[in-house]
Formats: structure tokens, sequence, C-alpha cells
């Protein structure tokens, strides 16, 4: 079955810097779009990135100049390198993968996703 681990995530100060890593196994990875997308308590999710299968990626404004998706396909893993981090980027954020048949862009909701996803918290 497909499974979506995500880790990487911690707290820094305002302007620090984290990498988030999402593991993935059970399907076909190299084909898919992999995504990232955070949500904060009672706030709507945000999709933040993707990266499809020929490396193109698409970032949602908030982040973009700042956080860079990247992948390793023999490693079935897609990154999340966050830079000048703000109190604003405080969420948990979660990994998302969809069959290539879908449009690839920042999208809150996806085919798959992680289940327990990793908490980033900017102060």
């Amino acid at each position: 079955h497909v499974q979506l681990v995500e880790s990487g995530g911690g707290s820094v100060q305002a302007g620090g810097s984290l990498k988030l890593s999402c593991v993935s196994s059970g399907y076909a990875y190299q084909s898919y779009c992999m995504g990232w997308f955070r949500q904060v308590p009672g706030q709507e999710r945000e999709g933040i990135a993707t990266i499809d299968s020929n490396g193109a990626t698409g970032y949602a404004d908030s982040v973009k100049g700042r956080f860079t998706i990247s992948q390793d396909t023999a490693q079935n893993t897609v990154y999340l390198q966050m830079n000048s981090l703000e109190t604003e980027d405080s969420a948990m954020y979660y990994c998302g993968a969809d069959p290539p048949a879908t449009a690839c862009r920042p999208k809150p909701t996806w085919g798959y996703r992680g289940g327990q996803g990793t908490q980033v918290t900017v102060s």
C-alpha cells in the first residue's frame, strides 16, 4: 500500500532554515506528482510546493523565493528546503502524491498524503 512518511520538522527562530523529507513507498514514484502542503489548526490547508516527474516545480506565492522543493527519485524521497522562515510558516507539514494524470501544482488535497506530518514552529 502507499506510504508517505515525513520528517525534519522542528523549532527555529525567524530567519532560520529547515529541510523536510518525505520518503515514499508502495507506488511508482517516478511517474507521480509530489508536493507539500501545510495546515494550522482551525485554518484551511495550504498547498505550497510541487514537483513533477520531469523535475518541474511550482510554488505558492507565500513561499516563493524562500522554499525549494527537490527530489531524489532513486530514494523515492522528496525534500522541502525552507529558508528565511517566518512565524507565519508555523504549521504541520505534510507531503502528498498524485498520479500523473492529475494537475501538478500546489494544492491542499492529494490522492495520497502522509499520515503524521512534521511540525514546524517558527518563533
